[in-house]
């Protein structure tokens, strides 16, 4: 067994990152005690670091954050992104470069540190994050082990073994670790400075949301517009969505491989394009939408996380600063006739939106209920909606850019 602990009179490193190549970084301890295995990507935001680590999509990942300072403005009940934060779907490990500090925010109710022990998520701080990200960026998102042990003591020879063994996010379907237990409606609405969220009692449309890991402040963007939203888990059938007369359908975000979870959701999504019914699809939804249509997903070399990503909507013409948060894309290459690419990045070209000709369906890549990142996308509810009145022969909401 090989132990590690700081020399006499050194500082104690109570946190170790140990990536599959064997190369070993130290750092102090906080959070959960324990280890976890799991990617390792780089997410560039300034603000958001809760709705971060809640988000489902982050499943089996550990998150290095590239902005300093983490922590000083605390967290609250009203940040959390999962729907079920007892399930603790979102990312499973945290990279800091500073120490967290005391909170500072009049929103704050608990310290960082206390929370992330409370979710079961492994941290560690005082590690030079600038370096970790140059080695994403050169050599793609490793796997690894974090592991963070009182005493500092860790068997490093272990949780390098572990780290080489673990098979990766490809081939996995974590859609369904992280989806609802049963169906279940939304009524919450956005959050307004000083007063709180919202509730619809009053909806003028029945939207079905497809949870693959959905993020609430989707749901809260729908209902804001009217909306009446019902939560099916990932694997319902298309009888059983039909049977709740949705006037539209949602695809959710959600983590994991693509082709994965596509082994289910696929054949359910190409019964419900037959119904002409209005679908919109966000991130591992938009992904599912492009394999119903015949496309493929490939996986990034170091994916797309952040809240500064440039967008190019080919439909307006206009460019729009994003968040993002996938490790898949889809192949614009493989994309059959008939489907449209509306949305690309800015940054390397990539995919990030879809149109099917012809049929009200649309999706993007990106995450236009922001939480955290700009709101620049928020338009895309509305064209949802407005797709949706269409149907109804009802008039359209005015589309705001």
């Amino acid at each position: 067994m090989t132990a590690s602990t700081a020399p006499w009179g050194a500082e104690l490193l109570t946190a170790a990152l140990v990536l599959a190549d064997g190369t070993v970084i130290r750092g102090r301890g906080l959070g959960a005690t324990g280890s976890a295995v799991a990617e390792v990507c780089f997410n560039t935001a300034l603000t958001g670091y809760q709705e971060i680590l809640t988000d489902p999509s982050y499943a089996r990942q550990i998150v290095a954050f590239t902005f300093p300072h983490i922590g000083n403005i605390g967290v609250n009940e009203e940040d959390i992104e999962d729907l079920n934060p007892a399930a603790r779907a979102g990312a499973v490990g945290a990279v800091f470069k500073a120490d967290v500090t005391n909170p500072s925010n009049y929103r704050a109710a608990e310290n960082l540190d206390r929370w992330l022990k409370r979710r079961g998520i492994v941290a560690m701080s005082g590690i030079d994050t600038r370096a970790l990200t140059a080695l994403i960026r050169e050599r793609g998102m490793p796997n690894a082990v974090i592991a963070h042990a009182p005493d500092g003591r860790f068997d490093l020879d272990d949780l390098k073994r572990q780290a080489a063994a673990w098979s990766g996010l490809v081939g996995l379907d974590l859609a369904k670790d992280v989806t609802s237990g049963q169906s279940s409606v939304w009524t919450e609405e956005p959050w307004v400075w000083n007063e709180g969220f919202g509730r619809q009692d009053a909806p003028a449309f029945h939207v079905v949301a497809i949870d693959y890991g959905v993020k609430r402040n989707i749901l809260r963007l729908i209902t804001g517009l009217g909306g009446k939203v019902t939560v099916v888990p990932a694997q319902t059938s298309a009888e059983d969505i039909l049977a709740m007369q949705p006037d539209g359908l949602f695809l959710s975000n959600g983590p994991g491989d693509p082709a994965a979870t596509g082994e289910y959701a696929v054949p359910v999504i190409r019964g419900l394009l037959e119904t002409g019914i209005p679908i919109f699809g966000i991130c591992l939804g938009h992904q599912m939408l492009a394999l119903a249509v015949g496309g493929t997903t490939v996986k990034m070399h170091q994916g797309h996380h952040g809240a500064n990503h440039p967008v190019k909507d080919h439909t307006t013409g206009k460019v729009e600063i994003v968040s993002m948060n996938h490790g898949f894309a889809v192949d614009s290459k493989s994309l059959p006739e008939g489907v449209e690419e509306t949305h690309v990045s800015l940054f390397d070209g990539s995919n990030c939106g879809i149109s099917l000709a012809g049929k009200p369906v649309f999706s993007v890549q990106h995450h236009p209920e922001a939480s955290p990142g700009p709101q620049d996308s928020h338009y895309l509810f509305r064209r949802f909606v407005n797709l949706i009145r269409a149907r109804k022969g009802e008039p359209a909401l005015v589309e705001r850019a």
